[in-house]
């Protein structure tokens, strides 16, 4: 007799048991245990996440007479019956294969009877998607009049294609792909109950490789099983899914980084001889590239990663600007190996595509690094020997009430930093927010919800008019200037402006083009080149 696949074996009996869903399921308990049942369902979700395993234990929960909680008891012989698929008043259809009308007609005939033995009649429809037109129609009948005694359960992995008639007459549940961490939990709870002994970083990979499917982890795992027995090595794993790369694609993320292309196409061809299934190899490296970006965006929190993981993603990421990582993900996404027969040419084009593209100084960094002082040296040329002058030191800074009037005095604001408040006599007009733009971006740290209001404003925007009491904000990126017009955000800024200039500011947010927007004299606030022009240099040539 043939041993039970692990995904059948290992399936959840009770709502609790379900893995990754826990707004679904909480939901459906509440129903059952309150009495208050729909009749249609619409389960939504990629394959592998527990549609149909949830439909199946909710079967068994209207229809248990000991429920308690919500939750089946799995112990009578209504919850046997259904668990072992033999219960007549709980009926699975698939309909990639039943998607004709009279197979719908049949149903809706079938589903006027009242239950043999069960409370409700329960009809799952997977791939509820792939009915036919007239079939959908025939359906929606039915789900608009249902007999008290029927529920029905709709799963789809493509919630797009059903027919928004349908979608509105049923209840309708979201299931999220799976962690990385949940499915590792889950596996390592298999190999437990199973015998088996298999290392740590072939649990990874496993859990990775089924990009958020517990299916098709529990397959995977038991091909392993099949091929190397109760002794599962991670160099193992790594030659059957050909995916031994993860070391190659941190090397190749940090050459696309660095701009390295004779190392990076040294990894890609590597790869190429090592015979090593380049789909998946992309599939990782836009994986990690994406997590770059997010790194840079500050939103680490959506990264399953080690803390050590993130401290080396984090270094590699402050290393490039976003524009640069956007352009890299873009690029790499972009590849379709179906029509190159696992050339490794995508790969090495998309390479270059993103190392010899022109620099761009979109992003300013908080601290000078090496590769600031090269941008600058391109365009600031030394003059003929001439002795930097010493500029005199600045005056101090007169305090309220000083005499002489022709200072702008300084107020102290509650966390004792200084801000300055202009007299009536100064006109504020653009320039003059220009010049005081990066001590307006300081005083918004520690602001917003998560502390980073700041991140949204710096080297994202400038200031690009006044018009009346009204600060146009001219935005590099739709994703920096959509968080900027959220009603919350935009009161911080606009609070914030008032405090810092003296004067109530309304902003208004646009997109503009950075190369033709910023003004060229704003280039001279970099400090690496103000610090030079302080020292003698001169520009002698300038990229716009």
């Amino acid at each position: 007799m043939a041993s039970e696949v692990f995904y059948r074996k290992w399936r959840p009996q009770t709502l609790s048991e379900v893995l990754g869903q826990q707004p679904v399921t909480q939901t459906l308990r509440h129903a059952v245990e309150s009495g208050k049942i729909s009749h249609a369902y619409l389960f939504c979700g990629p394959r592998g996440t527990g549609k149909t395993s949830t439909a199946r234990i909710l079967a068994k929960a209207v229809n248990c007479p000991n429920q308690a909680g919500g939750e089946p008891c799995n112990a009578c012989d209504m919850c046997h019956s259904i668990t072992e698929g033999r219960a007549l008043d709980v009926i699975e259809i698939d309909a990639a294969s039943n998607r004709g009308i009279d197979e719908i007609r049949s149903l809706r005939e079938k589903a006027n009877y009242s239950p043999s033995l069960a409370r409700y009649k329960v009809y799952i429809i997977d791939e509820v998607h792939m009915l036919t037109e007239a079939a959908c129609n025939a359906l929606l009948k039915t789900l608009e009049e249902p007999p008290r005694h029927v529920i029905f359960v709709l799963a789809t992995t493509e919630t797009h294609k059903v027919i928004s008639t349908i979608v509105s007459r049923c209840q309708r549940f979201n299931f999220h792909r799976l962690r990385q961490t949940e499915i590792m939990d889950k596996l390592k709870l298999i190999c437990e109950k199973e015998g088996i002994h298999i290392e740590p970083g072939a649990l990874e990979l496993i859990a990775r490789a089924a990009t958020g499917s517990l299916r098709d982890a529990e397959n995977i795992l038991q091909q392993m099983i099949a091929y190397y027995g109760n002794q599962i090595e991670l160099a193992k794993v790594q030659t059957e899914l050909g995916i031994g790369w993860d070391s190659r694609v941190r090397q190749l993320a940090r050459c696309i980084v660095n701009r390295d292309v004779a190392d990076g196409l040294k990894v890609i061809n590597n790869l190429n001889g090592d015979g090593v299934d380049l789909r998946q190899f992309n599939l990782g490296l836009v994986e990690y590239l994406r997590g770059l970006l997010l790194v840079k965006s500050r939103c680490e929190e959506a990264l399953d990663i080690t803390s050590e993981d993130l401290a080396e993603m984090g270094s590699l990421a402050a290393s490039a600007t976003m524009n640069y990582l956007l352009k890299a993900v873009k690029s790499f996404s972009a590849i379709d190996f179906r029509s190159d027969n696992y050339s490794a040419l995508p790969l090495e084009l998309a390479l270059l595509d993103c190392a010899l593209s022109p620099p761009t100084e979109h992003e300013q960094p908080t601290t000078t690094r090496p590769s600031e002082i090269a941008d600058a040296a391109e365009i600031i040329e030394p003059s003929d020997r001439v002795e930097p002058e010493i500029p005199p030191a600045a005056p101090e800074p007169n305090r309220v009430g000083a005499e002489d009037p022709g200072e702008v005095p300084v107020a102290t604001k509650p966390d004792g930093a200084e801000t300055e408040i202009p007299n009536e006599e100064i006109s504020q007009n653009i320039d003059y927010i220009r010049n005081r733009w990066r001590e307006f971006i300081k005083s918004l740290r520690g602001e917003g919800s998560s502390g980073n209001l700041d991140a949204f404003l710096r080297s994202a925007c400038d200031p690009v008019a006044l018009e009346d009491d009204t600060l146009v904000l001219g935005f590099y990126y739709s994703f920096h200037k959509e968080k900027i017009e959220d009603s919350k955000y935009r009161y911080l800024v606009e609070k914030k402006l008032k405090e810092v200039f003296g004067q109530p500011y309304k902003i208004r947010c646009i997109l503009v083009d950075y190369k033709r927007e910023v003004p060229s004299q704003m280039r001279t606030q970099n400090p690496v080149i103000k610090a030079a022009l302080e020292m003698g240099a001169r520009i002698r040539d300038e990229e716009l």
